[in-house]
């Protein structure tokens, strides 16, 4: 039988602060990504989800890509880029259903961040 690693960084979504600190206490070293975030104790580096996308009107490079794409890309260009420690995970704080759906359904369709991370 074959043997599959997969090298993307696993995105965990949790509903509410408390469920956040766990997550972030029980296996340290991950990245926040959440509306307005800012990185607590635990957190290695934090992204927040923008409604706004920063480039023009149909730009090629993201035309139409969503507030948590946008965010997943900041944090893995940070990383890359040796602007924040390497993380090795994402916690999202997501407290909405309909949140949730859209954070999945970047996971799922997004050609760029599904490159570079997949749901916990």
């Amino acid at each position: 039988m074959p043997v599959f690693a997969d090298g993307r960084i696993p995105v965990l979504m949790v509903e509410d602060p408390a469920a956040l600190a766990a997550a972030l206490a029980e296996r340290p070293g991950a990245a926040l990504l959440g509306e307005g975030a800012a990185a607590p104790e635990g957190a290695l580096a934090s992204a927040g989800i923008e409604a706004a996308n920063p480039h023009p009107a149909a730009c090629t490079c993201c035309a139409g890509r969503g507030g948590e794409a946008v965010a997943l890309d900041r944090l893995f260009l940070d990383r890359v880029r040796g602007r924040v420690p390497w993380f090795e995970r994402v916690v999202a704080l997501v407290p909405q259903e309909m949140q949730r759906v859209s954070l999945r359904a970047v996971l799922r369709d997004d050609s760029v961040v599904s490159s570079r991370f997949r749901l916990a």
